[in-house]
């Protein structure tokens, strides 16, 4: 997630110590993402060289350190919000690589190897399931982040799911090498195929 944008919308709300946006950070975003303290100022740092926040002048870097958003911050703010996340590309995601490298190895139980994963998902969904249930009602940021924490991970169960049904259907490679298949190798998805269609689909 972007600290430096999170961090500009707080003072939005007006100035603050470096150790408020820590907690008011947290807190907001259910506190699933601890910040460290020392990322705070780093990031204010890089703002305040950007332009887009301004301190108390003459203030030493600590506690007492006040900041603010800058008319430039702001603009920055309202760009940020409204520009949807970049999706042209498949985000490079650990499980899906796995997955896709498992196949290609020989000997390898890649079907024993998508039902471990599904199990873990699927006990993750239930402790986020568990977190909702013991939430007080008026802690929304906690719930929205277990509600998008539940989605996500119920998309990639049945993504495992998909996965299992094609490698079931999968044809058994061949013994020899064919014919086709010495004169020109087959060809696979490029990620220039996946931008092009997902730039199509648009």
């Amino acid at each position: 997630m972007s600290v430096r944008h999170a961090l500009l919308a707080l003072l939005s709300e007006g100035p603050k110590y470096g150790l408020q946006l820590r907690q008011e950070f947290e807190a907001r975003t259910g506190e699933v993402w601890p910040l460290n303290v020392g990322q705070v100022y780093t990031t204010m740092q890089r703002l305040e060289r950007d332009g887009l926040v301004a301190s108390d002048d003459g203030a030493e870097p600590g506690p007492q350190k006040s900041f603010r958003i800058t008319p430039e911050g702001g603009a920055e703010l309202a760009a940020w919000l409204a520009t949807p996340p970049a999706a042209d590309v498949p985000p490079r995601d650990e499980l899906v690589i796995k997955v896709l490298v498992a196949t290609r190895l020989p000997g390898v139980d890649v079907l024993g190897i998508l039902q471990t994963h599904r199990r873990h998902l699927i006990e993750t969904m239930s402790r986020y399931t568990r977190l909702k249930e013991d939430a007080a009602e008026d802690d929304l940021g906690l719930l929205l982040v277990a509600d998008a924490e539940i989605f996500r991970l119920e998309a990639f169960v049945r993504w495992l799911d998909t996965a299992q049904a094609r490698l079931r259907h999968r044809p058994p490679p061949s013994a020899t090498p064919t014919a086709t298949s010495t004169a020109a190798p087959a060809r696979t998805p490029s990620s220039a195929r996946v931008r092009r269609g997902a730039r199509a689909g648009r």
